[in-house]
Protein backbone atom coordinates (compact mmCIF):
# COMPACT_ATOMS: atom_id res chain seq x y z
CA UNK A 1 0.00 0.00 0.00
CA UNK A 2 1.44 3.20 -1.42
CA UNK A 3 0.99 5.63 1.41
CA UNK A 4 2.54 9.18 1.46
CA UNK A 5 2.46 12.70 3.36
CA UNK A 6 2.48 15.79 1.14
CA UNK A 7 2.80 19.47 1.93
CA UNK A 8 5.10 22.59 2.38
CA UNK A 9 4.15 25.15 4.26
CA UNK A 10 3.16 28.51 2.12
CA UNK A 11 3.16 32.41 3.76
CA UNK A 12 1.93 34.21 0.61
CA UNK A 13 1.14 37.99 -0.11
CA UNK A 14 0.18 37.72 -3.06
CA UNK A 15 -3.00 40.08 -4.55
CA UNK A 16 -5.00 38.66 -6.95
CA UNK A 17 -7.85 41.27 -7.91
CA UNK A 18 -11.24 39.96 -7.63
CA UNK A 19 -14.23 42.57 -5.65
CA UNK A 20 -15.96 39.88 -4.57
CA UNK A 21 -13.62 37.75 -2.75
CA UNK A 22 -11.92 41.19 -1.41
CA UNK A 23 -15.10 42.95 -0.40
CA UNK A 24 -16.50 39.81 1.52
CA UNK A 25 -13.15 39.51 3.10
CA UNK A 26 -13.17 42.70 4.58
CA UNK A 27 -16.43 42.72 5.69
CA UNK A 28 -15.43 39.23 7.46
CA UNK A 29 -12.38 41.03 8.95
CA UNK A 30 -14.33 44.35 9.94
CA UNK A 31 -13.58 44.48 13.72
CA UNK A 32 -10.85 42.22 13.85
CA UNK A 33 -13.06 38.89 14.33
CA UNK A 34 -11.49 35.58 13.29
CA UNK A 35 -14.69 33.44 12.25
CA UNK A 36 -14.51 30.43 9.38
CA UNK A 37 -15.33 31.72 6.17
CA UNK A 38 -17.70 28.98 4.19
CA UNK A 39 -17.69 30.99 0.97
CA UNK A 40 -14.24 31.50 0.64
CA UNK A 41 -13.71 27.44 1.17
CA UNK A 42 -16.44 26.70 -1.19
CA UNK A 43 -14.29 29.27 -3.97
CA UNK A 44 -11.29 27.24 -3.42
CA UNK A 45 -12.96 24.22 -3.92
CA UNK A 46 -14.23 25.51 -7.14
CA UNK A 47 -10.89 26.83 -8.23
CA UNK A 48 -9.26 23.81 -7.50
CA UNK A 49 -11.23 21.79 -9.41
CA UNK A 50 -11.17 24.07 -12.36
CA UNK A 51 -7.26 23.68 -12.11
CA UNK A 52 -7.38 20.01 -12.27
CA UNK A 53 -9.77 20.12 -15.11
CA UNK A 54 -7.23 22.00 -16.89
CA UNK A 55 -4.59 19.29 -16.18
CA UNK A 56 -7.38 16.38 -16.97
CA UNK A 57 -7.21 15.30 -13.24
CA UNK A 58 -10.86 14.16 -12.15
CA UNK A 59 -12.61 16.65 -9.63
CA UNK A 60 -12.39 16.23 -6.25
CA UNK A 61 -15.16 15.71 -4.14
CA UNK A 62 -15.77 17.67 -0.71
CA UNK A 63 -15.46 15.72 2.68
CA UNK A 64 -17.31 17.09 5.91
CA UNK A 65 -14.75 15.17 7.92
CA UNK A 66 -11.49 16.31 6.20
CA UNK A 67 -12.57 19.73 6.40
CA UNK A 68 -13.90 19.57 9.90
CA UNK A 69 -10.10 19.02 10.19
CA UNK A 70 -9.26 21.50 8.08
CA UNK A 71 -11.16 23.96 10.22
CA UNK A 72 -10.19 22.81 13.96
CA UNK A 73 -6.66 23.20 12.20
CA UNK A 74 -6.74 26.60 10.51
CA UNK A 75 -8.43 28.37 13.49
CA UNK A 76 -5.23 26.95 15.24
CA UNK A 77 -3.24 28.62 12.99
CA UNK A 78 -5.07 31.86 13.21
CA UNK A 79 -4.67 32.00 17.21
CA UNK A 80 -0.64 31.29 16.35
CA UNK A 81 -0.06 33.98 14.15
CA UNK A 82 2.67 31.90 11.90
CA UNK A 83 1.23 29.12 9.82
CA UNK A 84 2.86 25.60 10.11
CA UNK A 85 1.39 21.80 9.43
CA UNK A 86 1.33 20.96 13.02
CA UNK A 87 2.16 22.83 16.95
CA UNK A 88 2.89 21.96 20.01
CA UNK A 89 0.58 19.18 21.32
CA UNK A 90 -1.93 18.99 18.23
CA UNK A 91 -1.53 15.93 16.66
CA UNK A 92 -0.36 15.30 13.06
CA UNK A 93 -2.26 15.71 9.82
CA UNK A 94 -3.10 12.07 9.46
CA UNK A 95 -4.39 11.40 13.28
CA UNK A 96 -6.37 14.57 13.27
CA UNK A 97 -8.28 13.66 9.64
CA UNK A 98 -8.53 10.12 11.58
CA UNK A 99 -10.01 11.96 14.88
CA UNK A 100 -12.46 14.05 12.36
CA UNK A 101 -13.98 10.41 11.13
CA UNK A 102 -11.94 10.27 7.65
CA UNK A 103 -10.91 6.94 6.21
CA UNK A 104 -7.85 7.21 3.72
CA UNK A 105 -5.19 5.73 2.33
CA UNK A 106 -3.04 8.81 1.43
CA UNK A 107 -3.35 12.11 2.80
CA UNK A 108 -1.70 15.53 1.88
CA UNK A 109 -2.14 19.44 3.28
CA UNK A 110 -1.60 22.77 1.47
CA UNK A 111 -1.99 25.85 4.05
CA UNK A 112 -1.37 29.29 3.36
CA UNK A 113 -1.72 33.08 4.53
CA UNK A 114 -2.81 35.60 2.23
CA UNK A 115 -5.49 38.09 1.33
CA UNK A 116 -7.94 36.78 -1.04
CA UNK A 117 -8.69 33.05 -1.95
CA UNK A 118 -7.53 34.09 -5.14
CA UNK A 119 -4.25 34.75 -3.53
CA UNK A 120 -4.18 31.59 -2.00
CA UNK A 121 -4.71 29.57 -5.02
CA UNK A 122 -2.50 31.37 -7.46
CA UNK A 123 -0.05 31.08 -4.91
CA UNK A 124 -0.68 27.19 -4.44
CA UNK A 125 -0.74 26.80 -8.08
CA UNK A 126 3.18 28.85 -8.04
CA UNK A 127 4.29 26.50 -5.94
CA UNK A 128 5.64 22.81 -7.20
CA UNK A 129 4.54 20.90 -4.20
CA UNK A 130 1.26 22.65 -2.98
CA UNK A 131 0.73 22.65 -7.23
CA UNK A 132 1.54 18.76 -6.70
CA UNK A 133 -0.81 18.22 -3.97
CA UNK A 134 -3.79 20.01 -5.74
CA UNK A 135 -3.62 18.14 -9.48
CA UNK A 136 -2.49 15.09 -7.60
CA UNK A 137 -4.33 12.25 -9.26
CA UNK A 138 -4.30 9.93 -6.68
CA UNK A 139 -6.82 11.97 -4.43
CA UNK A 140 -9.91 12.13 -4.81
CA UNK A 141 -11.50 14.06 -1.85
CA UNK A 142 -10.55 17.68 0.25
CA UNK A 143 -11.49 19.24 2.83
CA UNK A 144 -11.19 22.87 2.74
CA UNK A 145 -11.36 25.46 5.62
CA UNK A 146 -10.46 29.77 5.21
CA UNK A 147 -10.17 31.72 8.59
CA UNK A 148 -10.02 35.68 8.81
CA UNK A 149 -7.68 36.90 11.01
CA UNK A 150 -4.67 39.52 10.90
CA UNK A 151 -5.64 41.49 7.90
CA UNK A 152 -5.92 38.58 6.00
CA UNK A 153 -6.98 34.66 5.26
CA UNK A 154 -5.44 31.61 7.10
CA UNK A 155 -6.21 28.32 4.70
CA UNK A 156 -5.69 24.73 5.09
CA UNK A 157 -6.79 22.49 2.26
CA UNK A 158 -6.53 18.38 3.20
CA UNK A 159 -6.58 16.37 0.15
CA UNK A 160 -7.13 12.03 0.44
CA UNK A 161 -7.69 9.18 -0.90
CA UNK A 162 -10.51 7.93 -0.12
CA UNK A 163 -11.58 4.46 1.35
CA UNK A 164 -14.70 2.77 1.47
CA UNK A 165 -15.81 2.64 5.50
CA UNK A 166 -17.34 -0.98 4.63
CA UNK A 167 -18.33 -3.57 7.48
CA UNK A 168 -16.63 -7.23 7.81
CA UNK A 169 -19.23 -8.47 5.95
CA UNK A 170 -19.27 -6.02 3.02
CA UNK A 171 -15.39 -6.69 2.64
CA UNK A 172 -16.35 -10.41 2.83
CA UNK A 173 -19.09 -10.22 0.08
CA UNK A 174 -17.00 -7.93 -1.82
CA UNK A 175 -14.40 -10.06 -1.94
CA UNK A 176 -16.19 -12.86 -2.59
CA UNK A 177 -18.16 -11.62 -5.71
CA UNK A 178 -14.51 -11.35 -7.09
CA UNK A 179 -13.51 -14.92 -6.19
CA UNK A 180 -17.04 -16.11 -8.02
CA UNK A 181 -15.94 -14.25 -11.30
CA UNK A 182 -13.12 -16.90 -11.30
CA UNK A 183 -15.27 -19.35 -11.32
CA UNK A 184 -15.44 -20.70 -7.96
CA UNK A 185 -18.62 -21.02 -4.83
CA UNK A 186 -18.38 -19.20 -2.37
CA UNK A 187 -19.02 -20.98 1.20
CA UNK A 188 -21.73 -19.50 3.45
CA UNK A 189 -19.74 -20.00 6.49
CA UNK A 190 -17.16 -17.28 7.22
CA UNK A 191 -15.99 -18.30 10.61
CA UNK A 192 -12.58 -20.76 9.87
CA UNK A 193 -12.00 -18.28 7.01
CA UNK A 194 -11.90 -15.33 9.77
CA UNK A 195 -10.35 -17.22 11.93
CA UNK A 196 -7.29 -17.66 9.86
CA UNK A 197 -7.28 -13.86 8.91
CA UNK A 198 -6.27 -13.60 12.79
CA UNK A 199 -3.44 -15.47 11.77
CA UNK A 200 0.68 -14.69 10.43
CA UNK A 201 0.72 -17.70 9.18
CA UNK A 202 -0.91 -21.54 9.00
CA UNK A 203 -4.63 -22.97 9.61
CA UNK A 204 -6.67 -23.20 12.57
CA UNK A 205 -6.37 -26.72 14.01
CA UNK A 206 -9.66 -28.19 14.15
CA UNK A 207 -10.50 -32.02 13.14
CA UNK A 208 -13.85 -30.86 11.55
CA UNK A 209 -11.81 -27.93 9.69
CA UNK A 210 -11.12 -29.14 5.98
CA UNK A 211 -7.66 -28.27 5.28
CA UNK A 212 -7.88 -25.89 2.15
CA UNK A 213 -5.33 -26.62 -0.52
CA UNK A 214 -4.39 -22.58 -0.91
CA UNK A 215 -4.74 -20.06 1.70
CA UNK A 216 -3.78 -16.25 0.64
CA UNK A 217 -3.85 -13.52 3.67
CA UNK A 218 -3.22 -10.18 2.62
CA UNK A 219 -4.09 -6.46 3.43
CA UNK A 220 -4.70 -3.14 1.68
CA UNK A 221 -7.27 -0.78 0.79
CA UNK A 222 -8.30 -1.53 -2.71
CA UNK A 223 -10.92 -4.17 -2.97
CA UNK A 224 -11.66 -3.51 -6.97
CA UNK A 225 -9.18 -6.80 -7.66
CA UNK A 226 -7.59 -9.75 -6.34
CA UNK A 227 -3.55 -10.14 -5.56
CA UNK A 228 -2.11 -11.02 -9.43
CA UNK A 229 -0.81 -14.72 -6.88
CA UNK A 230 -4.36 -15.35 -5.89
CA UNK A 231 -5.75 -14.64 -9.67
CA UNK A 232 -3.09 -16.89 -10.88
CA UNK A 233 -4.52 -19.52 -8.91
CA UNK A 234 -8.00 -19.26 -9.57
CA UNK A 235 -6.46 -19.43 -13.36
CA UNK A 236 -5.83 -22.66 -12.89
CA UNK A 237 -8.87 -24.00 -12.31
CA UNK A 238 -8.26 -26.60 -9.53
CA UNK A 239 -10.18 -25.41 -7.25
CA UNK A 240 -14.10 -25.43 -6.53
CA UNK A 241 -15.05 -23.55 -3.50
CA UNK A 242 -14.03 -20.41 -1.36
CA UNK A 243 -14.23 -19.30 1.73
CA UNK A 244 -13.68 -15.28 2.78
CA UNK A 245 -12.86 -14.08 6.22
CA UNK A 246 -12.01 -10.43 7.35
CA UNK A 247 -10.84 -9.19 10.36
CA UNK A 248 -8.50 -6.20 12.23
CA UNK A 249 -5.81 -5.13 10.22
CA UNK A 250 -1.87 -5.96 11.58
CA UNK A 251 0.65 -3.71 12.06
CA UNK A 252 -1.66 -0.38 11.78
CA UNK A 253 0.58 2.40 14.14
CA UNK A 254 -0.98 4.82 12.27
CA UNK A 255 -4.56 6.60 11.01
CA UNK A 256 -4.77 5.12 7.87
CA UNK A 257 -7.90 2.91 6.67
CA UNK A 258 -6.51 -0.81 5.21
CA UNK A 259 -9.07 -4.28 5.33
CA UNK A 260 -7.34 -7.43 6.29
CA UNK A 261 -8.97 -10.41 4.38
CA UNK A 262 -7.89 -14.25 4.16
CA UNK A 263 -9.16 -16.81 1.40
CA UNK A 264 -9.24 -20.27 1.37
CA UNK A 265 -9.62 -22.09 -1.86
CA UNK A 266 -10.85 -25.71 -1.44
Amino acid sequence: MDISRHGLVLSLALVVPMLFAQAQTARSLQGGKREVLQPEAEQLFALANQARAAAGAAPLKWDSALATAARQHCLRMAAEGPIAHQYPGELDLSARAAQAGAHFSLIEENVAFAPTPTAIHDGWMHSSGHRRNLLNPDVDRVGIAVVAGRDNLYAVADYERVVPTLAQTQVEATVGNLLKQGGVAILPNAAVARAACAMDHGFPGSKSNTQPSFIMRWQGTDLTHLPPSLANELASRKFRQAAVGSCSPQGQQDSFTAYRIAVLLY
